[in-house]
C-alpha cells in the first residue's frame, strides 16, 4: 500500500522508471508501463510533492483558527486515506460494480503475480517483477490453475509424439 503513496522524487519518466524503498530498507527499481506512464503524467502536475492527491471537500483550519487550506486544494493521500478509499470501493453500490467485500489490498498482488505468470510462463520473471529474493515466495503468489496445467501436459505429450515420428 506504500507504494502507492509516490513521492515525485520517485518517479525518472525519462528513464521510465520508479524508484522506491521497499521491505527492510532495500532500494527497489520498477519499469513503468505505457499505461502507467499516461496517469504519472497527468497527475504530476499537482501543486505537491506527492503524485497522488485528492481535492479537499472543504476548507479546513487549525487549532488557532488559521486557515489551513482552502476548499478545494489538492491535498496528498495519505496511509489512513488510502485505507478509506479502499473501503468504499468494497462498499455495495446500486449504482454500479464494487468489489468485492472480502478482497484485500495484499490479493492484487496474487492477483498481478498470477496474471504475469501466465502471460509470460516466466516463474523468474515474476520473481523479478515482485522482487522476491526467494522463487519459493514467489510460487505462493503466482496461482497456477487445473486447466493450464492440463493444458500443459496436452502440449507437452503433443512435442513428444512429434519428436518421436521426426527421426
Amino acid at each position: 500500500m506504500a507504494e502507492c503513496l509516490l513521492r515525485k522524487i520517485e518517479v525518472d519518466l525519462v528513464a521510465g522508471r520508479l524508484r522506491t524503498i521497499g521491505k527492510g530498507g532495500k532500494a527497489i527499481d520498477h519499469p513503468i508501463t505505457s499505461e502507467m506512464r499516461a496517469i504519472l503524467m497527468a497527475e504530476m502536475a499537482n501543486p505537491t510533492d506527492f503524485v497522488f492527491t485528492y481535492a479537499a471537500a472543504r476548507a479546513k483550519r487549525d487549532k488557532k483558527g488559521q486557515k489551513g487550506h482552502p476548499k478545494g486544494a489538492r491535498l496528498p493521500i495519505t496511509p489512513s486515506g488510502l485505507k478509506t478509499l479502499w473501503r468504499r470501493a468494497k462498499r455495495p453500490r446500486a449504482s454500479g460494480p464494487s468489489l468485492p467485500s472480502d478482497l484485500r489490498f495484499h490479493d492484487l498482488r496474487h492477483d498481478f503475480a498470477t496474471k504475469l505468470l501466465r502471460e509470460t510462463g516466466n516463474l523468474r520473471l515474476v520473481q523479478r517483477a515482485l522482487h522476491h529474493s526467494k522463487i519459493e515466495t514467489t510460487t505462493r503468489y503466482a496461482h497456477v490453475l487445473d486447466e493450464e496445467v492440463a493444458a500443459g501436459m496436452e502440449a507437452a505429450s503433443k512435442s513428444r509424439k512429434k519428436s518421436r515420428t521426426a527421426g
